[in-house]
């Protein structure tokens, strides 16, 4: 019983978030406080990037080279993938989402993939944890670039609503710090890493108050007056289609190519993720001015779906892969 309360237990940070989506629509920030607390999240969002600088080593990324077919195809299921079967689902139901959700689907379809997660359900499910590692650090990197260009470049073209110096802004508030953190790796890196327990709840404070900050501008804007449990339910279902779609499509192409199973797994995780550490962040900046919770709350959907879908098939993964059990003499001769 008790590990079965274990496994639906909710996750805890993902509690923390509900949380402050409620707080801020209690409470949300205001007037002077609106603009200081905007200025203190800038700062957050510069040093989140900077400590995401001092830990991936770009080694990592370059080793990844000699595995360019597993980390190619990773990359075209993050930025290629993603955003076709999202501007699809929006072709084939248009109604379905309001347009800010549209956008924040679309948004969510170009971010780059997780770090921790994917190398994670990589290893339980028995898969090439080292070239998860590689992918994963790639995506981040390449992510940093490329998640804006093509936020402008498709949200644009679908009519949405766009800051005109958002890449530029991304620049100077992500990519500066982030370079930063990698120039400095070489003398601090080894500190970050020995105290990443307590620079965690740094990342996970900065990434609760970027949450505070776009819900607070959501809810003065009437976001919760926009939404209703059919709209909510709709996204769900919208996120668990594109989710499963990328499950599917990543295992079979994976299997077509000839890839190895423990490559195939890898491809999987690492190619169905979009990081909410980075996604909250650039959506910040990028949709400045306009219902920020709105256009991130698929985001957030999206992180709980693919995080309770990626267990379960990374424990069925390393189920298939665990040897069957030895029986002792006289039972192998009775069950033959």
């Amino acid at each position: 019983m008790r590990s079965l309360l274990a496994r639906f237990a909710p996750d805890p940070y993902i509690m923390a978030l509900l949380g402050t989506v409620a707080f801020a629509s209690v409470l949300p920030a205001h007037g002077e406080g609106a603009h200081v607390i905007g200025l203190v999240t800038n700062l957050a969002i510069g040093l989140l990037f900077f400590l995401y600088g001092t830990r991936l080593a770009p080694s990592a990324a370059l080793e990844g080279l000699r595995h360019w077919r597993l980390h190619s195809l990773v990359l075209a299921a993050t930025f290629l993938a993603f955003p076709a079967i999202a501007l699809l689902l929006r072709l084939l139901m248009p109604s379905l989402l309001t347009p800010g959700l549209w956008a924040g689907l679309i948004f969510l379809s170009v971010l780059p993939s997780t770090v921790q997660s994917s190398i994670a359900f990589t290893s339980i499910a028995g898969g090439n944890v080292p070239a998860a590692l590689c992918a994963a650090s790639a995506s981040n990197l390449i992510g940093i670039v490329i998640t804006p260009l093509l936020a402008a470049l498709l949200l644009t073209t679908q009519g949405h609503g766009y800051q005109a110096g958002a890449v530029g802004d991304i620049l100077v508030q992500l990519l500066l710090p982030f370079a930063a953190g990698q120039l400095l790796r070489p003398w601090i890196g080894g500190w970050i890493a020995s105290h990443k327990r307590m620079l965690g709840f740094v990342d996970r404070g900065s990434i609760l108050l970027v949450v505070y900050t776009a819900f607070s501008e959501g809810v003065t804007q009437g976001i919760w007056h926009q939404l209703d449990l059919e709209q909510l339910g709709a996204l769900v279902l919208v996120n668990v289609l594109l989710l499963a779609t990328v499950l599917a499509g990543t295992r079979l192409l994976s299997r077509a190519l000839g890839f190895s199973r423990p490559d195939e797994i890898t491809i999987v995780f690492c190619g169905s993720k979009k990081s909410l550490a980075s996604g909250l962040p650039m959506a910040s900046i990028l949709f400045a001015g306009q219902s920020v919770g709105l256009i991130v709350l698929p985001l957030m959907l999206f992180h709980q779906i693919q995080l309770i879908a990626c267990a379960v098939l990374a424990k069925r993964y390393a189920a298939a892969n665990a040897p069957a059990p030895v029986l002792a003499g006289s039972e192998a001769v009775a069950r033959s």
